[in-house]
């Protein structure tokens, strides 16, 4: 039996449909919107509020920060790519499981030397066990705590590390941040409320199981990455072996077990061999013109790591940094066309690189508005800005 063929408008049809970039899909919670995307990028705190808010009937910004803080629908979790991501407990427990796990080891060697090397220990292992274990005791007395008032309750662990050490001019850090941050990839913690306001990116930590209710689960990996890649194939397919490999972080040998575990199914596209979830090769409907604004981060535009069938090669730099991180992205029927800012007066501003018709620029006005009164009298700055944007905002 021949395998299913996807052209490069059916991907961008499909993608329409399960990444809720269409009217009639958007959805009224932001668990669903995670689940939609199996996880929204977290690295830039504008980004979850604005990637949730694209895909939700008549959001509010309260209405994600009560997901997040009252209702602990989604937390904050490293996970695929060593990035942070917001995800629901189901997934977390998933992603940490299938990606996060294997990061951890490393993480700690590489502390343990530093430790070491700035002299603060001879005794690596010992002084880290205590030290979590000191933290996690702290965080569960106060709550919730920033890391502030860790170091301020443990000022033993508060010790400068210089990075890397005995440098005259490497970055010195505190040595219970360090700490903070492991225990974040050991699904000890996680990142609660900011301290500031929802753009700020300075949080409180909280205990992992106040949030989740129960431990972030370190399943075998085999069976969580089969899970995970299921997952990501339902939304994010038809996608390559490169796109799995890149979106996951795992090697080739993890992938590949996956990819039979899930029994995902292959599938053409021109000369390529795809992959999609077992049983869902059904090509979705043309949704008809569409137009969206995606901020920069957003889970849609880093889903894949060969993006030609909706990104043009020569658009890359302008659109993204120098590490690969997107800016913000304007989209009609499935493809980056341009980019779009918001200036320090407010003003939502955009910049086409290829014409669209008058109708796309009607809808294109009218998912301006929708951001424009979204964010109200809030001003951001992007965290990783491309070149673009950049120059749209400053101009």
């Amino acid at each position: 039996m021949s395998r299913p063929s996807f052209s490069a408008a059916d991907r961008r049809a499909r993608l329409a449909h399960r990444h809720l970039l269409l009217r009639p899909e958007r959805v009224d919670s932001v668990s669903e919107v995670c689940n939609a995307m199996v996880g929204l990028h977290a690295s830039d705190p504008v980004t979850v509020y604005l990637s949730a808010a694209t895909r939700l009937n008549g959001p509010t910004v309260e209405q994600i920060e009560d997901a997040l803080y009252a209702e602990h629908a989604v937390a904050r979790h490293h996970a695929m790519r060593r990035t942070l991501w917001i995800v629901t407990p189901e997934v977390g427990r998933t992603a940490h499981a299938s990606s996060t796990v294997a990061l951890v080891g490393p993480m700690r060697r590489s502390l343990s030397k530093l430790l070491v090397d700035n002299r603060v220990t001879d005794d690596a292992k010992r002084w880290l066990d205590r030290a979590v274990a000191e933290m996690t005791d702290t965080i569960g007395d106060l709550g919730q705590a920033t890391a502030r008032q860790i170091g301020a309750a443990l000022p033993h662990l508060r010790v400068p590390l210089r990075v890397p050490p005995d440098h005259p001019s490497g970055a010195t850090i505190a040595a219970h941040t360090r700490v903070l941050t492991l225990m974040g990839f050991m699904g000890i913690a996680v990142r609660g409320r900011p301290n500031g306001t929802w753009v700020s990116g300075q949080y409180r930590w909280m205990l992992a199981d106040d949030w989740l209710n129960r431990p972030v689960s370190p399943d075998e990996q085999s069976e969580a990455a089969a899970a995970l890649l299921d997952r990501y194939l339902r939304r994010f397919g038809p996608a390559s072996t490169t796109d799995i490999v890149w979106w996951t972080g795992w090697g080739k040998r993890v992938t590949a077990a996956a990819i039979e575990t899930a029994r995902a199914e292959p599938v053409g596209c021109g000369d390529q061999q795809l992959w999609v979830a077992l049983d869902d090769s059904t090509i979705n409907p043309d949704p008809g013109p569409w137009v969206t604004m995606l901020p920069g981060l957003d889970s849609t535009v880093m889903g894949w790591k060969q993006r030609d069938w909706y990104l043009d090669d020569e658009h890359v730099p302008k659109l993204f940094d120098r590490n690969g991180n997107a800016g913000p992205t304007v989209w009609a029927d499935g493809k980056v066309v341009g980019t779009w800012a918001q200036t320090r007066s407010g003003e939502i501003v955009h910049e086409l690189l290829e014409p669209i018709t008058t109708q796309h620029q009607r809808l294109l006005a009218d998912e301006a508005e929708r951001l424009r009164s979204f964010l109200g009298d809030t001003r951001f700055t992007i965290r990783f800005p491309a070149p673009l944007s950049k120059q749209l905002a400053t101009g």
